[in-house]
């Protein structure tokens, strides 16, 4: 099946929340379990995995949503005034105001980090994860890597030039109060309560998030179904063709066997 089917721009709908910015997501009516894709830092809706993930679950007829999260993508906020904790509260609200029924979270990246959190939050929705290069921790494990004269910079300017190659100033801006709020949610330092099968993608060539915090996530849940997929070419966006293609592969095997744990 091609996924090179010319897609009409479809319509964004707004997810409104009375004390919250609105939020900009896509939705696809079917059965479950449900899919929902959880983009990465200063990604959106839009991007290959959400994408070639949508056009499966329509292919199947399951459920799907994708999303943006405050202050990224179509969504209202400013990106400056978010943190780790608003961005789950986003994904939980998307949980619960546009799903019924078990859910299989797809999380790439820092959606990754976020996915883990909401399977704790939501432990009956949530019934398996996958996760694309999981950043659990990530931002707050780097920050601590650095120098202790650096660090104490940051802290002096408020702000952290986290350096990236996926855009053209080739860093992401965050506030020094940012990396402080999500020491609040680090879930590596500790066992997990999570039970649910979970896979976990990620690409020995990743130059932006370490494969071995796939290992750590791995050793942390409680869950005993968990397959750890390290892909020796693959880069941190893991969106090449055969990327996309495991991507897909891994859900498809997922919504098979929730059918039969059923």
């Amino acid at each position: 099946l091609s996924l090179l089917v010319c897609r009409l721009k479809s319509s964004i709908s707004f997810l409104t929340r009375p004390d919250r910015p609105n939020l900009a997501y896509h939705k696809l009516k079917g059965r479950n379990p449900g899919i929902v894709f959880l983009p990465g830092l200063n990604s959106n809706m839009n991007g290959q995995k959400a994408t070639a993930l949508e056009d499966f679950c329509n292919s199947l007829g399951h459920a799907f949503v994708r999303f943006d999260y405050t202050g990224c993508g179509s969504s209202d906020g400013k990106f400056e005034e978010c943190t780790i904790g608003k961005w789950r509260k986003d994904v939980l609200s998307i949980l619960d105001g546009l799903t019924d029924g078990p859910q299989i979270l797809v999380g790439s990246s820092l959606g990754g980090w976020l996915m883990l959190h909401a399977a704790i939050a939501r432990p009956d929705k949530v019934s398996a994860l996958v996760g694309v290069a999981v950043a659990a921790d990530h931002l707050v494990t780097a920050f601590k890597k650095l120098p202790i004269e650096v660090q104490n910079e940051i802290e002096e300017k408020g702000e952290w030039k986290f350096p990236t190659k996926h855009n053209e100033e080739g860093y992401y801006s965050l506030t020094y109060d940012f990396i402080r709020e999500a020491e609040n949610h680090c879930v590596l330092n500790s066992p997990l309560p999570i039970t649910c099968p979970i896979r976990l993608i990620h690409g020995m060539k990743d130059g932006d998030v370490p494969w071995q915090i796939s290992m750590q996530v791995a050793d942390r849940v409680l869950s005993k179904d968990v397959d750890v997929i390290l892909r020796k070419s693959g880069q941190h966006r893991m969106s090449e063709k055969e990327d996309t293609k495991l991507l897909v592969n891994t859900v498809d095997d997922l919504i098979d066997k929730l059918a039969t744990l059923a």
